[in-house]
């Protein structure tokens, strides 16, 4: 492995550099690419990141670099200081070389509702990449960087991650600092981890994890002592509304799991149902209240011939905001409205309520659920496989774990038709663990599939492994 090596060899930058440009022009991963971006730090006796370049989705604080949130709003305004989870990876010595696109303040499965870009899906450029960390799953896919940064709201990290056969780690909520991250849904929001590595996915969490004394909802990391080594899996049967595809994939790997010795247990979640009202009503709630300081008044885009500092405002976020942002505000200041509380806000948080109760539950007899992460494969760009709502239904399987808190890993399930399928393990606060040594398992009969044309490293440089 020379991750460590290819941004100080002159001959190496030059072909990884080459590389990354021949791949952006299809992909469009990145908003930004500073590959002479010197080395922040460096660890004491060294680190397993030492000099390894990575790329951050665009609504975590990179100083110096560009911070949009994918948003005309914020299309010019650059960052004066560093994320918390930045400042840990700077102490290592992992240099951030990028900004990767992203939905519109991570609102959208798909990265089409970029102000700014629009991303490809590497495996088939009609289709893609996912959202709303879309840009960071096609980066590492491509064989970009080796792991890259993005948030989770309601499955941001995972269903990208699945779309483009990569991993994608959703923390327990509150393991990891949001400091420096820009909030859609405050009470969901978790910055995570995606690379086609399980181990590299691991060694990032790892060493971001923590307290952090300027993010009050983190708390010391405790780990769960569950059976790592013969934990019991559940799985959800019935009709769960699956594509061909994934619904191989699925039964593909629990046999797996049954076939390697493992108890395997039929489960239900029984709020599954109620969790894309909850998620949309709660989320949508926090929204309209985070993106309230986007103004015009002390930064980021501000409207023209204006008379008044309420005119001004108005303009500034109706020419500012796209049509999604401005839709889940509208929604969110709706269900927030006197009188309207109770009827949707309240209810929403006592199913949020009963979600975990289930979960509690379900983990008082198994150690590790496996799960769709989404209903379908990559979809086309627009609305010829999935209308806007479909995309919001199909969200389901991966915003339960956020309305829980709980831990989640999409991983690699295998290719059909040219396209690659993810599925999730959920599991109890604090046992990311367990998620990493389930994820080994499936990878010892399903390898992290390779994009026709992705290069490792060693490739791209015509250098030696080692």
């Amino acid at each position: 492995m020379i991750w460590n090596n290819v941004l100080k060899n002159t001959e190496y930058k030059k072909k990884y550099v080459e590389y990354v440009k021949n791949w952006e022009e299809k992909i469009h991963s990145l908003l930004v690419f500073d590959p002479d971006r010197p080395t922040p730090g460096k660890a004491e006796g060294g680190s397993a990141l030492s000099n390894i370049p990575y790329v951050v989705k665009d609504n975590i604080a990179v100083k110096d670099f560009r911070f949009t949130c994918g948003s005309k709003i914020l299309e010019n305004f650059v960052s004066l200081y560093d994320a918390a989870v930045i400042e840990k990876l700077n102490t290592l010595g992992a240099v951030p070389i990028g900004k990767s696109n992203m939905d519109e303040f991570g609102m959208g499965s798909s990265t089409d509702n970029s102000a700014l870009a629009i991303t490809n899906n590497p495996w088939d450029l009609e289709r893609v990449a996912g959202g709303s960390s879309g840009g960071s799953a096609a980066a590492v896919a491509a064989g970009i960087t080796p792991f890259a940064l993005g948030t989770d709201t309601g499955g941001s990290i995972r269903q990208p991650a699945s779309f483009c056969g990569v991993y994608g780690l959703k923390p327990t909520y509150g393991s990891v600092s949001r400091y420096g991250a820009v909030a859609y849904a405050s009470s969901l929001d978790v910055i995570g981890v995606l690379a086609r590595d399980i181990s590299m996915t691991e060694t990032v969490f790892d060493l971001i994890k923590g307290k952090d004394e300027q993010d009050q909802t983190t708390t010391e990391y405790i780990e769960d002592k569950r059976n790592l080594q013969k934990p019991v899996f559940g799985y959800l049967v019935g009709d769960l509304g699956l594509s061909d595809s994934v619904a191989k994939a699925y039964k593909n790997c629990i046999d797996i799991l049954k076939s390697k010795g493992y108890e395997v247990k039929e489960i239900a979640i029984p709020s599954l149902e109620y969790v894309i009202p909850a998620y949309y009503t709660i989320s949508t709630a926090e929204a309209s209240a985070n993106l309230a300081k986007f103004n015009g008044i002390r930064y980021g885009y501000r409207s023209k011939g204006t008379e008044s500092p309420l005119a001004l405002m108005k303009k500034s976020r109706s020419e500012g905001f796209g049509e999604e942002v401005k839709l889940r505000i509208l929604l969110g200041t709706y269900v927030l409205r006197s009188g309207f509380q109770d009827k949707y806000y309240i209810k929403a948080q006592k199913i949020r309520t009963k979600i975990i109760n289930d979960f509690n539950n379900i983990f008082g007899n198994i150690d590790l659920v496996v799960a769709p992460a989404f209903p379908t494969a990559a979809f086309r760009h627009g609305n010829a496989d999935l209308s806007p709502y479909q995309q919001r239904l199909a969200d389901k399987f991966s915003a339960i774990a956020n309305l829980a808190g709980i831990p989640a890993l999409s991983f690699p399930a295998g290719v059909y038709d040219n396209l690659p399928v993810g599925l999730q393990f959920f599991a109890p606060h604090y046992s990311e663990k367990l998620l990493f040594n389930a994820a080994k398992i499936i990878a010892e009969e399903i390898p992290v599939p390779k994009v026709p044309g992705f290069k490792t490293i060693e490739e791209i440089c015509e250098a030696p492994r080692g």
